[in-house]
């Protein structure tokens, strides 16, 4: 049989088999939870969104995120609508991010509001990116920068019943990460689907990871770090519960999954 090893296969067998199992986050007004069916919605709604913005196939989306819900939306949303998620290490020094945000050609940045000063200091020799999304729970910053987007009321106000488009092919790009660069300027390497796909099956195999509905999973490697070992992408494949606390040793000691 012909399957497309693709994410939005994954994505919709957590919506169809583990619609109540819940995602539980840690944002900076406190813990959100919510369950995979309300976070399929929530995809969808971000994808949307994104495509009001001009993302369309082939498009690369930047992230400069902690781990959260919201990180773990992008994760599904740019690349089940056939665009690139390049997870940016918010460590780089900022010659390196501006350095790789303009090699990838990132047209959009989602930013976390806490990370919003990393790009206050470096719009000005930022080349190709069109449009500013700021995830977090309160107003937008004041800011000269221009065009902001608030991701909440994006999502609001996406059209109702926009689908993935289901001409996307394994072998098309899925995201993308830089290197740390410990020579010289840090280097690009491209994820297509079939690759996250195989990955993500390895680690749910019972000599791997384990990976299964029946888990909590909080990864504690970041999600701007190889795609968190791909943990993320099993999770929801799985529907393992998964527990976000963006990534600070205190926080995730004090993250209650219950």
């Amino acid at each position: 049989m012909r399957h497309p090893l693709t994410l939005r296969t994954m994505l919709e067998r957590a919506r169809r088999y583990y619609p109540n199992r819940e995602v539980v986050s840690r944002t900076a007004t406190g813990i959100f939870r919510y369950t995979y069916k309300e976070y399929y919605e929530r995809t969808r709604r971000l994808a949307a969104a994104l495509s009001q913005l001009g993302v369309k196939k082939g498009t690369r989306v930047g992230t400069l995120a902690w781990n959260t819900h919201r990180h773990l939306e992008a994760y599904f949303a740019v690349p089940c609508m056939g665009a690139t998620l390049h997870t940016i290490n918010l460590r780089l020094p900022a010659d390196h991010l501006v350095h790789v945000i303009n090699h990838a050609g990132d047209q959009v940045l989602l930013v976390d509001d806490n990370l919003w000063p990393l790009v206050e200091a470096v719009r000005g020799r930022l080349e190709t990116v069109q449009h500013f999304v700021i995830m977090g729970d309160g107003p937008l910053p004041e800011t000269r920068i221009r065009p902001v987007h608030s991701y909440e009321e994006l999502l609001a106000n996406a059209p109702a019943g926009w689908s993935f488009p289901e001409d996307i092919d394994e072998w098309d790009e899925a995201g993308m990460c830089y290197s740390s660069a410990t020579t010289g300027m840090p280097k690009g390497v491209v994820y297509a689907h079939r690759a996250i796909y195989l990955h993500s099956m390895a680690a749910c195999m019972v000599d791997s990871v384990g990976v299964s509905e029946k888990d909590t999973v909080m990864p504690v490697v970041p999600m701007f770090h190889v795609n968190a070992w791909g943990m993320p992408f099993a999770a929801v494949w799985m529907g393992a519960k998964q527990v976000l606390p963006r990534t600070h040793p205190r926080r995730a000691l004090r993250t209650d999954p219950e």
